[in-house]
């Protein structure tokens, strides 16, 4: 969920509009949009703008309900050397690198990004059941700074999933205004929907691990 990340992500609304046209796009969009109004508040995904850095760029919360219990999903998050993010459209590639203590490093690759791998430094909260993340070579990713954190909370039935991020690149004031296909809120309902239908297929496995 914190692979968003370069600048290349506010191109692709605009060669999507410029391939299919603006109106197939908003209307699509718009129907997304729809369906997401007519599902119950449990499974609502909430996308909001917040205060961003002091030092410029963007921020958000996205908030999402997973169907899995707290402690099944924090197995599923802080799986680190795992073989299903690739499966996410936007993950090219997925490298485990190491574990210090609390703190793990990851690399990853995105099909919409430049071709160079983000390395990610998370680090992880068991008790609080929470993980800070920041990008550790924006400059390489043509970033200024990416950062943030997920947290996760017990919930009827499942997991609430909050996801704050900070972030800085060129274009990026686009790339969240955007507000159809290819866009922010667009990304992260895909990203969000993605985790909730992963989750499910592997509960199994996160289930038998103690």
């Amino acid at each position: 969920m914190k692979h968003l990340t370069s600048h290349l992500l506010v191109l692709l609304p605009i060669l999507m509009l410029a391939a299919n046209g603006f109106w197939p796009l908003s209307i699509s969009y718009s129907a997304g949009l729809q369906n997401e109004l007519n599902l119950p508040e449990s499974d609502k995904i909430s996308i909001d703008r917040i205060t961003p850095d002091k030092r410029g760029g963007k921020a958000y919360k996205l908030v999402y309900f997973v169907r899995a219990g707290t402690d099944v999903y924090w197995r599923f998050k802080t799986d680190f050397d795992n073989d299903f993010l690739v499966k996410n459209k936007y993950v090219q590639e997925h490298r485990f690198i190491s574990k210090n203590g609390n703190r793990v490093i990851t690399e990853d690759k995105y099909t919409n990004g430049p071709d160079v791998y983000f390395r990610w430094q998370t680090t992880i909260f068991p008790q609080a059941k929470r993980l800070d993340f920041v990008l550790l070579n924006p400059k390489q990713c043509h970033q200024k700074f990416h950062y943030g954190y997920i947290q996760l909370t017990s919930a009827p039935q499942g997991t609430r999933v909050t996801q704050v991020a900070y972030f800085d690149f060129w274009g990026s004031s686009l790339w969240a205004d955007w507000p159809w296909g290819g866009g922010m809120k667009d990304f992260l309902s895909y990203t969000a929907r993605w985790e909730q239908k992963t989750i499910a297929q592997l509960r199994d496995r996160y289930n038998d691990k103690q």
